[in-house]
């Protein structure tokens, strides 16, 4: 569903920007939604999303979804890879995700980025509310 979601969104002339500093973002930031009122993730909804996107991006299948829930708080959503890898321009290997986030009956998404460490293990850089471009 989230692809369908995505194609959607690429067809009707939307984007997502590639984050330009790998600063990370406080839980009160999150701000940006589509659909319902904006929802804020508390920081342990966005471990639990930093997670599955970590997950979904070291399986690195094409066009998988990874979903994860908070069972502390309701919070659920899913990590979508968005992009092929790129190199950062520190010469990193990086990969850009869309996470949705869902808690009763607020929905918003959250656009990230990721870059290889060690042993293939992708580390979050960035998430922030997705903005449209």
């Amino acid at each position: 569903m989230v692809t369908l979601i995505l194609i959607g969104l690429g067809s009707g002339g939307c984007s997502l920007s590639r984050p330009d500093s790998y600063a990370r973002m406080e839980a009160a930031d999150v701000t940006g939604a589509l659909g319902k009122q904006a929802a804020a993730p508390t920081e342990s909804d966005l471990a639990f999303a930093r997670t599955a996107a970590s997950d979904v991006l070291t399986k690195g299948d094409k066009d998988s979804s990874q979903p994860w829930e908070n069972p502390e708080t309701g919070a659920r959503g899913s990590v979508t890879p968005l992009s092929q890898a790129y190199s950062a321009e520190d010469g990193r290997t990086c990969r850009d995700f869309l996470a949705s986030y869902v808690n009763g009956r607020a929905e918003s998404w959250l656009q990230g980025a990721a870059c290889k460490v060690g042993q293939g293990r992708w580390e979050i850089h960035t998430i922030k509310p997705w903005t449209k471009g």
